[in-house]
């Protein structure tokens, strides 16, 4: 293989100019066998973009011109012309570009150019820097020099209500998927699993269960579970059910109208006969839930008859309860946290803008101190080869206030009553405090005089509510913060409907959506002509009735009338089924059995209902944020009615 010039064997590069770069030369001399002839091989990289930046990486674009020189010393031209063969085969590129030699008498010169296309194993060459680059194709910090650029679509900020961000004093975050994604494949088997053996072990339900499966990829978020049917729903805005299960078997139309259409008064569909997967950490309930009701159907007798499928629910979320407060769960991620989370290396740099540009930044999570500090160093300290970090308290510094253990989404209300306790970040101790002020306990050492108060600033708390949280921020309105969770209820709806924060939801689901959507926009406008086309006629269809019924036709006209009706008729069956067969091929792409996330039909799902009510912002992760200004002001775009859309052709 022949090598690039090594960072040891190269002088430092200073920040390039958008010209041609040479790279240090680095050369190689290759003898060759049986003759008294070597090889000199030099290689550099010519290409018009910089390939270098100052504390950063180095990139191999998708297109990039390869050039290799070959001084070849000899003592006759003559034999010169078999070495040609040598420069396609060095196994660089895919494609040759040009191929140029001259020589005179005992030395001979060959160069050659290649473009090379994308990468067959796609593997990147990089240089780590500190500005939040980990892939090439992954964005960099606003606010590094490479910064500023057209965002891939997957990563917008989307904006539902305006939010100035020169109006906000403080961004807060919660931790458990918002900071931290925890990997599903992994992570909620391990949930999934960890419940089967409570089922079985504490409630007695059977040993067959535990040669049980999941599927990760089968629930979405926005699904509500029917407890006392059975049944897993999918609802549109308005609350229709669009699709149903009953555990994994689809219901018909007739049965979904029998069971949720029939009814004098609409159902809310809301707790206590319904639950709601609303979070990343209820697919894997739901899946066993499902899981259950067709074991329960096709098994009589194996669970007690007097256990109906809303017990059977009620116990699932007991052995979820039991799996979080054995510790089972979060004793596995601490001690493998590279296994159960994701890797962002685009978390601190973000926090370090938001706090240069002068926010104050806090941190917000029901998980108790210890838990919090290992997932936090694994999300911001330096890690190991083997994705484990040693537990320091430098990711601190990134942030002004951490709160752990607050129990939201009650910690919103300001009435409620919960002290808040100052956490001592080296032994876990907590710390009576008065708003936040560390009190003397009773017996100890007095605090009266500033001089005896500990010198390090305390900023870990456990408990409290917002009361305390505004005071130690100094908060004067709640519309000066920006908070950004992933649970639409816990985080995003009381921090919106009780405060009026500003809130920021993080879908990761989204960024394979949107992308979707891009990449089938021609397919969606297809389905929309499909249907128009479907209107159109059955308008027609409804016109020739109209005419056979209620005008006065002759035999003759009736009978030309009739054939014409029935010509439409045919056709408006053959639109109809193409319609509804390339709808459904479409939202299998999304998700093979629930379709798009944020989408129904053609409504609005309920999920993306509750997006739309109660987010600001939405996005795919949470280091998105700082793609965008710190400064930036977040403009929705506007809202266009049904009549408008008929109107302005858009």
């Amino acid at each position: 293989m022949i090598p690039f010039a090594s960072p040891s064997s190269s002088t430092a590069l200073p920040d390039c100019k958008r010209t041609s770069l040479r790279i240090n030369t680095k050369r190689l001399r290759i003898p060759v066998s049986g003759s008294s002839c070597h090889i000199d091989l030099l290689l550099w990289i010519a290409n018009p973009k910089c390939l270098f930046k100052t504390y950063s990486k180095m990139r191999i674009p998708k297109t990039l011109t390869v050039s290799f020189c070959f001084s070849l010393l000899y003592s006759s031209p003559s034999r010169f012309p078999q070495f040609r063969s040598l420069v396609p085969d060095l196994g660089f590129c895919s494609s040759r570009k040009s191929f140029t030699a001259k020589g005179s008498q005992g030395l001979f010169q060959i160069g050659a150019g290649y473009k090379m296309d994308a990468p067959r194993d796609r593997v990147t060459s990089e240089i780590q820097g500190p500005n939040g680059c980990e892939k090439s194709q992954v964005s960099c910090v606003w606010a590094s020099p490479e910064g500023g650029q057209k965002i891939d679509i997957g990563k917008h900020i989307f904006c539902n209500r305006a939010v100035n961000m020169k109006n906000i004093v403080a961004v807060g975050f919660d931790m458990d998927y918002t900071l931290a994604q925890y990997k599903p494949e992994t992570f909620e088997s391990l949930a999934y699993n960890g419940t089967v053996k409570k089922l079985v072990i504490n409630l007695g339900y059977p040993n067959e269960l535990l040669n049980w499966s999941f599927d990760w990829t089968y629930m979405v978020r926005g699904l509500v579970l029917d407890k006392k049917r059975g049944n897993i729903l999918k609802m549109d805005r308005h609350k229709y059910v669009k699709v149903a299960y009953h555990g994994f078997k689809l219901l018909s139309k007739d049965e979904k109208v029998a069971t949720y259409g029939n009814t004098l008064v609409r159902d809310a569909f809301d707790e206590p006969d319904y639950a709601l997967i609303d979070t990343l950490f209820s697919l894997a309930e739901a899946y066993l839930f499902a899981q259950l009701v067709d074991f329960k159907d096709n098994n009589p007798g194996k669970i007690s008859e007097e256990k109906d499928y809303f017990g059977m629910y009620r116990d699932v979320r007991a052995a979820v309860d039991l799996c979080h407060r054995d510790g089972t769960l979060k004793q596995m991620v601490a001690n493998d946290p590279k296994r159960y989370i994701n890797e962002d290396n685009s978390i601190v740099p973000m926090l370090q803008m938001l706090r240069t540009s002068g926010l104050a930044v806090f941190l917000v999570t029901n998980s108790l101190w210890d838990y919090t500090n290992v997932v936090m160093n694994f999300l911001c300290g330096p890690q190991t080869l083997h994705g484990s970090s040693s537990l320091t308290l430098d990711w601190l510094q990134h942030f002004d206030v951490v709160i752990t253990g607050s129990a939201k989404p009650k910690f919103f209300h300001d009435e409620n009553r919960a002290n808040l306790f100052a956490v001592d970040t080296d032994s876990g101790m907590l710390i009576n405090t008065d708003n936040g002020s560390p009190m003397a306990q009773v017996g100890g050492p007095s605090l009266e005089l500033l001089d005896q108060i500990p010198d390090k600033p305390y900023k870990v708390f456990q408990g409290g509510n917002v009361g305390h949280l505004h005071k130690l921020l100094t908060i004067e309105s709640s519309s000066q913060v920006l908070y950004v969770g992933d649970h639409i209820y816990g985080d995003i709806l009381r921090s919106k409907k009780v405060l009026g924060w500003r809130t920021m939801l993080v879908v990761p689901e989204l960024e394979k959506e949107v992308k979707l959507l891009w990449y089938l926009r021609d397919t969606r406008k297809q389905l929309i002509l499909l249907r128009s086309e479907r209107d159109q006629i059955e308008d027609q269809i409804h016109h020739l009735k109209w005419s056979i019924q209620c005008e006065c036709l002759d035999a003759h006209e009736t009978e030309k009338v009739s054939s014409k009706l029935e010509s439409l008729e045919v056709q408006c069956n053959r639109v109809r089924v193409t319609h509804q067969e390339a709808q459904k091929v479409f939202h299998e792409k999304f998700h093979k059995v629930w379709g798009q996330l944020m989408k129904t039909g053609y409504q609005n799902s309920r999920f993306a209902h509750q997006v739309e009510r109660f987010a600001c912002l939405y996005t795919s992760q949470v280091g998105n944020l700082g793609l965008y200004s710190p400064a930036k002001y977040y403009r929705p775009s506007e809202d266009f009615m049904p009549h408008e859309f008929d109107v302005l052709s858009l």
